[in-house]
């Protein structure tokens, strides 16, 4: 399936092939300047050190410290909309299902895609047990899923985060889209070119199938149950 709906005017389209490429995250001015990266390992040690504080709405996004945004559109910036929220509860209610399969569900916890990534994604599905994990955070090999909760993040988890995912390798990844109000589903990444070879979306009483291990283990649930 397509990962737009089809009959999506060829105007709009056209307009959005004519924008100018710039690196991931920078915008225009900053893009012309030369940026000094940190390292997840540089990263870790900051917080170690206190320098950043354990928890804040902070991640490392293409070696850049980047606010992670969970505002609705036209919110205030820093705060957490109600149905991000919502539908981030709703995620927590499935750990039970997850773990009939040998795996669990972190929520907003640190994943670690090195040399220059480590983002919070609004949940994550990881092999074996938390305990597994508790010198390190979970790294491409111990993921089966990552999922995003978008509003005004929308572009940016279309494409920074979903480019993050695939080039790591990551099986599949769930935008839980809250501005068109639809779940979109990515999956079969390459990693030599950040995309995802197949997509779908589900809508209403259709079934999201959240990857729950290495072979065809499945959590589903409607997609108007895990919207808003």
């Amino acid at each position: 399936m397509e990962a737009y709906p089809a009959g999506r005017p060829q105007r709009t389209l056209a307009k959005a092939a004519m924008k100018p490429t710039l690196p991931p995250i920078l915008d225009e001015p900053l893009a012309r300047l030369n940026v000094a990266r940190l390292t997840v390992d540089q990263y870790e040690a900051m917080i170690a050190q206190g320098i950043l504080r354990e928890g804040e709405p902070i991640e490392l996004i293409d070696g850049l410290l980047v606010f992670k945004d969970r505002t609705a559109s036209g919110g205030e910036p820093m705060t957490i909309s109600p149905s991000h929220q919502l539908v981030v509860n709703k995620l927590a209610q499935l750990a039970t299902e997850f773990g009939r399969h040998g795996c669990f569900l972190a929520i907003q916890a640190p994943i670690r895609l090195p040399p220059t990534s480590e983002p919070e994604p609004d949940a994550s599905v990881v092999s074996g047990r938390p305990e597994d994990y508790a010198h390190r955070h979970p790294g491409p090999s111990d993921l089966y899923s990552v999922i995003e909760v978008a509003d005004r993040s929308l572009v940016r988890d279309r494409t920074t985060k979903l480019r993050l995912y695939a080039a790591a390798g990551i099986r599949q990844y769930v935008l839980v889209n809250l501005a068109d109000k639809k779940v979109e589903v990515y999956y079969s990444p390459v990693p030599k070119s950040g995309q995802f070879q197949k997509s779908a979306i589900r809508t209403g009483n259709q079934e999201v199938g959240i990857a729950a291990g290495r072979s065809k283990e499945y959590v589903k649930i409607r997609a108007k149950d895990l919207l808003p």
